[in-house]
């Protein structure tokens, strides 16, 4: 399961680099060099996250895969706003995390109980 969760760290750090990087690294580029780049770079998001997804659904349920692919979008993308687009955090990224802590409970509540 561990190696599951780094590999989707990973294939977010692609993904989000893929769909947000090139508005500030490409603000300037045409479009069709920016799609080229962002295909580029999702080749190895996917690379990562199918195998990832793979080895995660032995772990856990499709559910709980997802609600942990979402926690891990928004910890990468959180750091991504804050250290690469130099976006200042609000109050809005703490609530949104406080729900996905939320979703994480109610989503692994059941097993928990069963152990």
């Amino acid at each position: 399961m561990y190696l599951s969760i780094f590999l989707l760290a990973c294939s977010n750090i692609f993904m989000t680099f893929a769909w947000y990087g090139h508005l500030k690294s490409f603000k300037d580029s045409p479009l069709w060099i920016v799609i080229l780049v962002s295909w580029g770079i999702a080749f190895f998001e996917y690379v990562l996250q199918v195998p990832a997804n793979r080895i995660g659904f032995g772990h856990m349920s499709l559910p709980q895969l997802k609600v942990t692919q979402e926690v891990i979008t928004m910890v990468v993308f959180t750091a991504f706003s804050i250290f690469y687009m130099r976006v200042p955090l609000t109050k809005n990224f703490l609530y949104a995390s406080i729900c996905l802590i939320a979703a994480v409970y109610f989503i692994f509540k059941d097993q928990v109980s069963k152990v």
